[in-house]
């Protein structure tokens, strides 16, 4: 079974302590949102970064290279391939952590905005975009088991 969370199962092993609601996804997202500032910063750390390095040496989790494959990151031109390294330093540095975005609703083009774009917003704006988008790959990962 594909992990919900990268290497973070301390947010299915908390929801899986406490009474379900009957929605699993409510539920999870119901942990992470009482997760303290510390925790949700150490998840958001936990995704590896669009085309990076655990791409390229191939240390991604299955299900994070399946979801990059989706959208076309592993099938980079030189180009597109220097702007992703780019923008993600360029985003580390800026926020302390990597851009997470849902690679499977969205392409190369349409991510690639969304750092360009997103990298003028605040820390806070960007903690909270991060974690909106991590409730969305775990949405999609329980309904891939599901099916």
């Amino acid at each position: 079974m594909t992990a919900l969370f990268e290497h973070s199962p301390w947010v299915e092993e908390r929801a899986d302590a406490r009474p379900s609601s009957g929605d699993r996804l409510a539920d999870l997202i119901a942990v992470l949102h009482e997760a303290s500032p510390e925790e949700q910063l150490a998840l958001i750390r936990a995704h590896p970064e669009l085309a990076g390095k655990a791409a390229i040496d191939k240390t991604l989790t299955e299900a994070s290279a399946a979801e990059q494959a989706s959208a076309g990151l592993d099938r980079l031109t030189p180009e597109e391939f220097a702007r992703f390294h780019a923008l993600n330093a360029a985003y580390r540095e800026r926020f302390g952590f990597p851009f997470i975005i849902c690679v499977r609703l969205t392409d190369k083009a349409g991510i690639l905005a969304a750092m360009e774009r997103r990298l003028a917003n605040g820390r806070d704006e960007e903690v909270a975009a991060a974690l909106e988008q991590i409730g969305e790959i775990v949405r999609l990962r329980l309904e891939d088991q599901a099916a």
